[in-house]
């Protein structure tokens, strides 16, 4: 394990502040061209769609009882980051590819929605879908697909503040409930509701938070019976020296909890994982360490690791073997673990709990082999099977961490530049990707369309 000592300096930011993105309009206008900044080698992530329309988020607090406020707490003069050698990291090259992606996974459903749909996914019963309209307002509808069935019904065809000018912004969604933001452009300002669903109508919406631009707009998660919200202070707002928040509220309820803060900005959005989140708080020390974090449904830390000071991950995510999360950037430092792509466990560990020391996970991650898939990173992982799934500058890849054999998913013909993309995260028992297609072919016949594809593990 590498010992950290005591680095003074504030954290340095979120990634997901540092990227700009096209409007709701945009994509429901042209409903593609979705570029990263900094000229990367990927064409689209969610993340650069859903921040790019206000580019405005504040918190207006509630009065909120908190559940499990400074967990991470423990101001240590020394703690543990993870350590893993150059040798002990292996990546696609070491893998050996499948010839036939038939035999490691299969097509259980597919559903059309209309062309620019964006699509989350992160249980096995639901995915949940921005769809833009034809008209200039609404700009898009919030839609349930049904995985099993292959199913999609319209939940929310216009904002509950749509006569105050707001716009959906954003959604997540479980078996039990959604959580969803909405934002009013013109004035700055974004609300967080959530509400039951029965799979094909949705319960009365619940309004959880509202604020305006010295915060980020909310990132979302839906996990067991809460709907989750995380809260960054805008980095040039009046907000900036503010602690960071995690809050969650009971679907059907308006009674929203603190359950984790960290001082200074996460560097993640929550990630879903079925059972639980992942979150990525600044340790509790006087350095800049970001502490990958799992949290059960109740709110509860299970799982933990700090990662080397200042290296800051895009997304983390949590599996079968532990932790994941990814990096855009190449440090100089960090050994095995410093360079920009995707990297998870091979194998699994005990499971570190709560410890602000980050010995027991420094210990138990520095001692596994990890595998990185060596591209910028585009979207989340997910788990199906066997597979650890990512996502591929255009298509959707499945590695087996373990036998190190991997595949990739077809990409459709006439898909947009950015290809298939992963709709997944956690672990699951079917895997969502899609695409959207705008192609003519040869005859003059026009395909416009987005395609969800529901996948299921042979073996």
């Amino acid at each position: 394990m590498r010992q950290a000592g005591n680095v003074s300096g504030l954290g340095s930011g979120s990634a997901q502040a540092d990227h700009a993105a096209p409007t709701l309009r945009k994509v429901a206008d042209e409903g593609k061209r979705i570029t990263l900044p900094g000229n990367h080698e990927v064409l689209i992530t969610r993340r650069n769609f859903l921040y790019g329309l206000a580019g405005t988020a504040a918190v207006a607090a509630l009065g909120a009882a908190a559940v499990a406020v400074d967990q991470l707490s423990g101001n240590e003069a020394t703690i543990s980051t993870l350590d893993v050698a150059e040798e002990d990291v292996f990546t696609t090259q070491d893998c050996t590819q499948v010839e036939n992606p038939d035999t490691c996974m299969q097509l259980y459903a597919s559903i059309t929605l209309p062309y620019g749909s964006l699509v989350w996914a992160n249980d096995s019963t639901y995915a949940f879908a921005l769809m833009p309209t034809d008209m200039g307002k609404p700009l898009v509808q919030m839609a349930i697909l049904s995985l099993t069935s292959g199913s999609v019904t319209t939940l929310l065809a216009n904002a509950v503040g749509e006569a105050e000018g707001f716009e959906i912004y954003d959604v997540r969604g479980c078996a039990n409930g959604v959580v969803w933001t909405e934002a009013d452009i013109l004035d700055g300002v974004w609300r967080v509701y959530s509400a039951t669903h029965d799979g094909a109508s949705l319960g009365t919406p619940q309004l959880l938070d509202e604020g305006d631009s010295n915060w980020e707009m909310p990132t979302l998660a839906a996990v067991g019976s809460y709907a989750w919200w995380q809260l960054l202070p805008r980095t040039d707002g009046e907000a900036r020296y503010e602690n960071s928040k995690l809050m969650r509220s009971a679907f059907g309820t308006a009674k929203p909890e603190e359950v984790l803060r960290s001082n200074g900005r996460m560097s993640t959005p929550p990630y879903a994982t079925g059972n639980g989140l992942a979150v990525t708080p600044r340790a509790e020390t006087s350095g800049t360490y970001y502490q990958l974090t799992h949290l059960n449904a109740k709110g509860e830390v299970t799982d933990a690791l700090i990662l080397p000071s200042l290296m800051r991950p895009l997304e983390a995510g949590y599996g079968p073997t532990g932790f994941s999360f990814m990096y855009d950037a190449i440090y100089n430092y960090g050994g095995g673990i410093a360079n920009l792509g995707t990297y998870t466990p091979a194998e699994a560990g005990t499971p570190a709990g709560n410890d602000p020391t980050g010995l027991a996970g420094a210990e138990s991650y520095g001692a596994r082999t990890w595998f990185r898939y060596d591209r910028v990173p585009a979207a989340p992982p997910a788990w199906c099977g066997r597979w650890f799934m990512v996502k591929a500058p255009t298509a959707v890849v499945g590695i087996d961490v373990k036998t190190r054999e991997s595949f990739i998913l077809e990409v459709k013909s006439g898909s947009d530049t950015y290809g298939e993309y992963l709709a997944s995260t956690g672990e699951q028992s079917l895997i969502v990707t899609y695409c959207n297609i705008d192609h003519t072919d040869l005859e003059g016949v026009n395909e416009r369309r987005c395609l969800v594809r529901v996948w299921e593990a042979v073996s």
